[in-house]
This record gives C-alpha cells, sequence and structure tokens, in this order.
C-alpha cells in the first residue's frame, strides 16, 4: 500500500478478504458508514482525475460482449461461481454502459459447447438485454468448452457493415484457460485488425498469451481478475467512451440524424405497421400503432437510438446527445484545499465545520464545495453551478 494510500487492500490476494476493516475506523457514535463513504469517493476522485477534454472520443460505440459459458465458469473462485458473479456485474454494466453512452449500441454472443451464439442483437434497449442474459446465461447453460474463434467470427460478422465514423468493439470475458477453434485463430485476429475492431479481453483465473496478442494486435486491452471488487472495477473502464485513435479506422464525416417523434398508440387514430426491429424476431408478425417514425422513410421503430434499416438514417433523440456533450467537455477536477468555517458550501450552502477534512476550490470560478457536492458536480450535474451562474467565466471556458 502506497503512503497516498490510494492502493487498497482489497486489490490483494492475501488481504484481499481478510483485512478489509484496518481502513474503515469508528466515528464518534461507533458508527463506520462515513469511513466506508470516503474509501469509495477517494476512488472515484482518482479516476476523475484520469480523465481529460478536449479529446477526440469514440461517442458512437457499437460493441458485442462475447461471455463465456463453459464449466470453467462453474468455478467457485469468485462467490458464489464465477457465472452468477458475471451475471451480477454485467447488469450493472448494461446500465453504466447505455447512461454514460446513450448513442451507443450493446449485444451478447455467448459461448459453449465448442460454438458460438448471438444471444442479443446490437440495441440500446437495457430490458431487453437483461431479460436475455437472465434467460439465456444460468449456471444450468455452462457446459462443454468456448470457442474463442467461433465467437470472434460471429461478432465480426455483424460489426464489419457498421459505419466506419462509430467505435466498433468487442468485450470478451473469458474463464476458461482453453479454447476449441475450427481454424487457424491468427487468421481472424488478422481480419478484425484489417476492420479496425478493437477487441478487448477480462480474463478470470490466469493470463493467456493468445489473448494479450488478440488484444494487442487490435488495440484493446488485457486485464486479470484479481477478486469481485476488481472485476467491478475493470468493467467500469469499459463503460466511458475511448479515446478515438487513427488505428481503429474512424472516418471523419458529418452524420445525418434523425429526430423522430413517438406516435401515438391509439390504433384509431393511426396507421397499423410492422416494427422494423423486429422484422427477423418470432413475434414479428403482429401489427401495432404508434412508435418511432423515421422522418425519412416513416419506417416504424420502437426504441432509439437505432440505425434506419431502410434508408440507414442514424436515429435518436435529443437528450441522448444532451447526455453525451459532458464527455467532450468533461468539469476539471477541483482542488482540495484546507477547510475554512468562514465560509460555506456554494452549492448546498451548508457552513464548513471543523469536522470536515477537505474543502474542494474550482479552479475557474474559485468557488468552494463540500465533498458531496463535488462528487455530483462531476459524476451528475456535469457543470460547475459557480461557472455557470458566472456568465463571463463560462463563455471562458467555453471558448477553450
Amino acid at each position: 500500500m502506497g503512503e497516498d494510500g490510494e492502493d487498497f487492500k482489497e486489490y490483494r490476494w492475501e488481504t484481499g478478504y481478510e483485512k478489509t476493516w484496518e481502513a474503515i475506523q469508528e466515528d464518534e457514535k461507533g458508527n463506520v458508514e462515513a469511513s466506508v463513504h470516503e474509501i469509495i469517493q477517494r476512488a472515484k476522485r482518482k479516476a476523475q482525475m484520469e480523465r481529460k477534454g478536449h479529446t477526440r472520443l469514440g461517442m458512437m460505440r457499437h460493441m458485442y460482449v462475447i461471455l463465456d459459458g463453459s464449466e470453467a465458469m462453474l468455478d467457485q473462485d469468485l462467490k458464489p461461481i464465477r457465472q452468477g458473479c458475471t451475471l451480477k456485474l454485467m447488469e450493472e454494466f448494461i446500465e453504466e454502459f447505455l447512461y454514460e453512452s446513450p448513442l451507443s449500441q450493446l449485444g451478447f454472443i455467448l459461448t459453449r459447447n465448442k460454438r458460438a451464439e448471438k444471444i442479443s442483437d446490437l440495441t440500446g434497449n437495457s430490458k431487453k438485454h437483461l431479460e436475455v442474459l437472465k434467460a439465456n446465461y444460468t449456471q444450468s447453460s455452462c457446459s462443454g468448452e468456448p470457442s474463442l474463434q467461433n465467437g470472434l467470427e460471429l461478432a465480426l460478422s455483424s460489426l464489419k457493415h457498421m459505419p466506419t465514423h462509430a467505435i466498433r468493439e468487442v468485450l470478451i470475458i473469458m474463464g476458461s484457460l482453453t479454447t476449441c477453434d475450427p481454424g487457424d485463430i491468427n487468421i481472424t485476429i488478422q481480419a478484425l485488425k484489417n476492420c479496425g475492431i478493437r477487441v478487448s479481453v477480462i480474463g478470470i483465473g490466469a493470463e493467456v498469451r493468445l489473448c494479450r496478442h488478440l488484444c494487442h494486435s487490435t488495440g484493446g486491452v488485457y486485464s486479470v481478475v484479481l477478486d469481485d471488487l476488481h472485476f467491478k472495477h475493470l468493467l467500469h473502464e469499459h463503460v466511458f467512451p475511448p479515446a478515438a485513435v487513427p488505428s481503429n479506422s474512424t472516418d471523419n464525416a458529418l452524420i445525418k440524424m434523425g429526430f423522430p417523434h413517438h406516435g401515438p398508440t391509439d390504433e384509431k387514430t393511426t396507421a397499423l405497421a410492422m416494427c422494423m426491429c423486429h422484422l427477423e424476431s418470432e413475434t414479428c408478425g403482429k401489427l401495432e400503432g404508434g412508435g418511432y417514425l423515421c422522418p425519412q422513410c416513416r419506417s416504424k421503430y420502437c426504441e432509439l437510438p437505432v440505425e434506419c434499416k431502410v434508408c440507414g438514417l442514424t436515429l435518436v433523440s435529443a437528450p441522448h446527445l444532451a447526455r453525451s456533450y459532458h464527455h467532450l467537455f468533461p468539469v476539471g477536477p477541483f482542488t482540495p484545499i484546507p477547510v475554512d468555517t468562514s465560509h460555506c458550501c456554494f452549492a448546498c450552502r451548508i457552513d464548513f465545520k471543523e469536522i470536515d477534512k477537505q474543502i474542494f476550490k474550482c479552479e475557474t470560478c474559485t468557488q468552494v464545495f463540500c465533498l458531496d457536492c463535488d462528487m455530483f458536480i462531476h459524476d451528475t450535474l456535469h457543470t460547475c453551478p459557480g461557472c455557470a451562474t458566472n456568465q463571463k467565466t463560462f463563455q471562458n471556458v467555453m471558448d477553450v
């Protein structure tokens, strides 16, 4: 553990479960909630310091998650088992990913019994993903060996047709140390590299040379899980949009978008139409009214964002663009300063007390905030209240 206290003991095998209470202290009333809250806040602030603004990001992402459904996922080194821990963390990952990247789409592929199966197509509907995972990724479904090549080929067949202005990614959750492939996987890796598809792997158990070679060749990230907390942090690193680099084959282009309005659901006032989202599904034969109508070709869709299958127009809503804006211009980290009891928090107007360890100052507007407001500004609000109320300062920030 470093002197600054940033490296937490739960990241080490020998002390991860035995001495985690050493970092927790009781307050005057005998409660430990404040100490635990402080540890979590410190970890979040460290992640904020690593974010940089004015960087070209891949705001539109198409990601396939390949889940290992082999017998190796039945091991109990992650509680209760690897499959159960992965499913629980994946539910949180889906919600966070689609919230932080509302213009992006997720899809899921399950590999087991030497085969790969696409259980969920690319979509931005988190509810649909959760239902599919709970139905298909269960303890009883884990059997046989995985096939890494079959899973990559299945993802490649879909992602290679995606527009080049979007970031195309594959995230693999690999628990097995072996893979049963029908051919030369190096050919598949080269095809992924040629298409600019970024492949990242989170390994459970031990490092595999093939996975490291795969990530290195495609520009992805390879990590090995230490425990369930580390697993959660590794997944969280893939939530935020990555920096777009020339190797990803992303083109500079103006993207034409449509902003459809949700039509009425009353069958008497609107024409019945078939949803384009479910043309290839088992429930495609049902005609319904309402939905989102493409402003260019009038095709109907039940969810946004989506790319129109008829005219190719990207359909989004205004809140999707608004929620993506803060990634390009994030609020800079506030500077910790000693507590000054003569001041109060600019946001919540609560007086600072001597028991407060630190307060935080915005270097742009010089306003001072408490710890809770600092975290709320950076995690949820994404706008400094002091800079927003000072129009001159706010205009200078936007000009930069």
